[in-house]
């Protein structure tokens, strides 16, 4: 990738799951790339912080279940290169309509053996639903995998934490990022990251083609007991789910909030109208859940107009690359959207 005197071969900017697995992705496979991951915040601070970091062998079209097919099977490699990565296996029951039966074996990878099951423990499940269990679900701490990412890199790649990219400035044979510090520094590529700060003036206008919008996205935590045999119980009509996070020793419970073109940093915590949205559909499915003390999470992530992640060249000479809006699914996609990010780099 090096083509001429600079400070980098490739800066990437946001590092959060998905910059930090495009810089890895770099480093380990193109030998002699420098490279500067650099983040506004600290590493890992965003959205991967406040991610609930489920992953469900399952895919809306050919393109997602090829990409979680991926991204399972490369962070079993992950885990297996790397010793004591929050990374934990999970067993997990979808529930919905009985009619669904079909679109649900469609939905999910062959190696999910999908398969109907008894009732669920502590789940209402509606007349004309059903249950079924399925296999190769696993939940991260994400901030927490970043983290070991992040540690894993520096020796091979330069971090910046802390500072803001205030604009990017493509010349021939390179890209020029101004800093928030007052700095310059001169790269031969970029791959945008930012996750939810789409709104950012250096990079705003060259994302404003893509349509992507930003969406409120709301999780209870709920201070029930957990067991490590507990398995995730997923609301496939109403796209929600409870999850157990056994490292921190109570459940979660994430449902589609539609709260659109929200702004990162004016996200508030939790809301009556949260709460009440949350607790009609815990009334209905698992109404034992309510007795739990409540608190949550809330912040925002980039929605793509097909609900499938953007990866694309934002310049006309490639040189500016653009990876996420991975649609609440951050972490269970990323390993493959920084695949498709380093491959288009590289053309």
């Amino acid at each position: 990738m090096s083509d001429g005197a600079r400070d980098a071969d490739v800066a990437v900017v946001g590092a959060g799951i998905i910059g930090c697995l495009v810089a890895r992705r770099i480093v380990e496979g193109v030998p002699g790339t420098s490279v500067i991951l650099i983040d506004r915040d600290g590493t890992g601070t965003g959205a991967s912080r406040r991610s609930a970091g489920l992953h469900m062998p399952r895919g809306a079209s050919i393109r997602i279940r090829d990409m979680a097919t991926y991204s399972q099977d490369y962070y079993d490699k992950l885990r297996a290169e790397v010793h004591g990565l929050p990374i934990f296996d999970l067993g997990m029951t979808v529930v919905a309509p009985v009619a669904a039966a079909d679109q649900l074996r469609e939905a999910y990878l062959d190696t999910a053996a999908i398969t109907p099951v008894e009732r669920p423990n502590g789940i209402r499940v509606p007349d004309d639903f059903s249950a079924w269990t399925v296999n190769g679900a696993q939940y991260a701490d994400v901030y927490g995998l970043v983290q070991a990412i992040a540690r894993e890199l520096r020796p091979r790649a330069s971090i910046i934490e802390g500072v803001e990219v205030t604009g990017i400035d493509p010349y021939v044979g390179g890209v020029r990022l101004r800093l928030g510090t007052g700095e310059t520094l001169r790269v031969g590529r970029v791959v945008l990251a930012p996750g939810p700060w789409l709104d950012s003036p250096a990079w705003h206008d060259l994302l404003a083609p893509a349509g992507i919008r930003v969406k409120r996205v709301v999780a209870l935590h709920l201070e029930g007991p957990v067991e490590s045999t507990d398995r995730a119980i997923v609301l496939e009509q109403e796209d929600a789910f409870l999850l157990p996070m056994i490292h921190r020793n109570h459940w979660l419970f994430s449902y589609t909030c539609q709260e659109w073109d929200v702004a990162p940093q004016s996200t508030d915590g939790l809301a009556d109208r949260h709460l009440d949205q949350a607790r009609q559909l815990l009334e209905r499915y698992a109404p034992d859940f309510l007795r739990y003390r409540t608190s949550g999470r809330v912040f925002c992530d980039a929605y793509s107009p097909n609900r499938e992640p953007v990866v694309r060249a934002l310049t006309p000479d490639g040189r500016v690359v653009f990876a996420g809006a991975a649609n609440g699914s951050g972490y269970r996609l990323a390993p493959a959207v920084a695949r498709s990010a380093v491959d288009l780099l590289q053309r």
